[in-house]
C-alpha cells in the first residue's frame, strides 16, 4: 500500500513544512507536526546550526537567517529567499515589514515571514501572507506554533498547527 506522502504527491499535493524563531529551542512536537512534509522553510532566528541539523533529519530544509542569527554559522545564509513549488513561488523573509517589493507584481503567491513570533495566515491581493509564529521559547502569551503549507497547481493553502508544551 503506497504511503500518505506517495498518494499525496502522486495527487499533485505538496506539502511543506513551516517553522520560525526557535531560538536555538528544537521541540520534539515540533518536530513531530512537520514529519512527512517534502521540505521544511525556516523563516529566520534559528538560534544555532544544531536546529536546522534536526530538521535536515525530517526532510530537506531551506533556511534564511533572522536579526537574531549573527555567529559565524549564520554568516552564509541568506537574508531572503524565492522558491518554487510546483507552480508557486514563496518568497520568504523574516520581518515582512522589511519586504521592500510589490509581491503582486512580482508574480509570488506566498510571503512566508517570521520575526513577530504571531501565527498568522492572511489573504492580501491575492497573495497569502504567512507567518508561523515561533516554535521556540514562548513570548508573551503567544501559541508555540509551526504551519504547513498545501499546494496544488498554484492554488496555496496554509495551516497553523499550535503546539502542546
Amino acid at each position: 500500500m503506497p504511503s500518505p506522502e506517495r498518494t499525496k504527491k502522486k495527487a499533485g499535493l505538496h506539502v511543506i513544512g513551516l517553522i520560525s524563531d526557535t531560538h536555538g529551542l528544537i521541540r520534539p512536537q515540533a518536530l513531530e507536526a512537520l514529519e512527512g512534509v517534502e521540505l521544511i522553510v525556516h523563516a529566520g532566528d534559528i538560534g544555532k546550526p544544531e536546529v536546522v541539523a534536526a530538521l535536515k533529519a525530517i526532510s530537506p530544509v531551506c533556511v534564511i537567517k533572522g536579526n537574531n542569527d549573527t555567529g559565524a554559522w549564520a554568516k552564509p545564509l541568506p537574508e531572503t529567499q524565492l522558491i518554487k513549488t510546483g507552480e508557486a513561488s514563496l518568497f520568504i523573509i523574516h520581518n515582512v515589514k522589511e519586504l521592500d517589493c510589490d509581491p503582486v507584481s512580482r508574480g509570488f503567491e506566498v510571503v512566508i515571514s517570521g520575526h513577530s513570533h504571531k501565527p498568522s495566515v492572511a489573504r492580501r491581493d491575492g497573495v497569502l501572507f504567512v507567518n508561523p509564529g515561533s516554535a521556540g521559547p514562548r513570548r508573551f502569551k503567544l501559541p508555540v506554533a509551526v504551519g504547513k503549507l498545501f499546494i496544488k497547481g498554484s492554488q496555496v493553502t496554509a495551516e497553523i498547527i499550535e503546539l502542546t508544551v
